[in-house]
């Protein structure tokens, strides 16, 4: 029988969000204009809303998140 390799993950995927997003829209900067650029940026938008919505519904007492951030 095979062994299962088995790791502790350290870092919660929701804690990397930022993190990634920050990256692609590093990454789209450096592309140049068309559509690899916009759904770059576009998924950099959907990373930071997740991570804002995210943070919400994990903070204690559900208070509506802050719009302009």
């Amino acid at each position: 029988m095979s062994e299962h390799r088995r790791f502790t993950q350290t870092i919660y995927p929701e804690q990397s969000l930022p993190e990634k997003a920050k990256r692609l829209c590093k990454q789209a900067q450096g592309t140049p204009p068309g559509i690899e650029r916009e759904r770059l940026v576009r998924r950099a938008r959907q990373l930071e809303t997740a991570s804002r919505m995210n943070e919400w519904l994990t903070s204690r007492g559900l208070q509506a998140p802050k719009q302009g951030q």
